[in-house]
This record gives structure tokens, sequence and C-alpha cells, in this order.
């Protein structure tokens, strides 16, 4: 019964989208032209596409909306300029979630490992927008590795450059912060998500 009470505050306090987002929406495209996923291939606005429709079922505001559209452009399009001109165009509000939800700026990255034990150690003090976003974000992830994994196989992670181990810690690891830091419909379906994957990497799960 709490996740239905949940669902239907978030229903009631959902704001419409208007230009901000639809601008946005171009933005993002423009930001991500050329750029396609690592996990299966597909231009990366599908991605951003998912992860907005999260957000937006969720409940989020439109400040939320759009920094879900943006959220990787500062990482992956431009670093701090590209922050910078974020908060230009679309507000303080949304350019501290693109913030908050970055976990580096520039090149060369620091390590993959590195990046993601500082991101969960700032977790804590992440605003609840940025919350919102990031489980969004990590959700429609999670989703997209259990498809290509089932597509590929092991074949999966030698394409994809990516560690079981380490993504089965870093995806159960957020999934159990979430729920503690931010309850609700959003944490515990990717608690859900993160479990089936957990089961598919140990043979449990064959679809």
């Amino acid at each position: 019964m709490e996740g239905r009470a949940a669902l239907q505050v978030d229903r009631e306090h959902g704001q419409e989208l208007g230009e901000r987002f639809v601008d946005a929406l171009g933005y993002a495209t423009r930001a991500h032209a050329g750029q396609r996923r690592a996990n299966d291939g597909q231009p990366y606005i599908a991605h951003l596409l998912r992860v907005a429709g999260l957000v937006i079922q969720d409940g989020g505001s439109e400040d939320e909306a759009i920094a879900s559209l943006l959220h990787d452009a500062v990482e992956d399009q431009g670093g701090v300029e590209r922050l910078n001109d974020i908060r230009e165009r679309y507000g303080s509000a949304v350019a501290e979630i693109v913030d908050e939800c970055t976990d580096s700026y520039g090149e060369p990255r620091p390590p993959w490992r590195v990046r993601k034990e500082r991101y969960l150690a700032e977790l804590d003090d992440s605003s609840p927008g940025a919350l919102r976003v990031s489980m969004a974000d990590k959700l429609d992830n999670v989703s997209s590795l259990i498809r290509a994994y089932r597509i590929d196989g092991e074949e999966f992670w030698a394409r994809s450059k990516k560690d079981p181990d380490d993504v089965r810690w870093y995806y159960g690891t957020l999934a159990a912060r979430f729920v503690e830091l931010r309850p609700g419909p959003l944490a515990d379906e990717l608690r859900r998500t993160v479990a089936e994957l957990e089961r598919l990497l140990a043979g449990e799960d064959q679809g």
C-alpha cells in the first residue's frame, strides 16, 4: 500500500512539460549526435528518452525531466563548458542536478572503479531531484544490460569492456542505497531489475 500511495502522490504532483523541455530535447539530440550506446549500439538519444520517460512517470518536475535529457551531456560532451551552457539555457536547478549526476569532467577520465566509488561516497549528499534522475538512469542501464546479455551472452562483456563482477557490485550497491535514500516505486523497480540481472549472471534465469 505504501508504494501505491507514493505513486499516487507523484502522479498528483507531476508537472506539465512546456517549451523548455521541447528545447532541451533538441539540445540533447544535437549534443549527443553520432554517439551510440556501448551496451546495444543504439543512438544515445534513445537512452535519454527512456530516462526522461521514467522520470516523468515517477512524477518528476519539468526541471528534473530536462535534467534527465541532459544528465550525460557534461560527462560525455563538453565538461564544465557544457555545464555552464546548460545553466545559462535552463537554469541553476537543472544544472545542479546534471552536475550531481556527473562523475567526471573532461579527459582523461579516472579509472571506472575510482569514479564509481566516489559517486557512491557522495550519494548521501544528493538532492531529491538528482536521486530521481540517477535512479531512472541506472534502471535503464540495468535493463539495457539484461537485454544485451540475453542477446549476446558472454560476448557482451568483451564488446562492452565491462567486468561482470564490477557490474554486480556497482548496481547492487546502488540499488540498496537508493532504497534507503529515496524509497518508492522507482527504487523498488531498480532493486527488482538488479535482482533479475543477478539471477541471469548466476545462470538461474535463462529467459
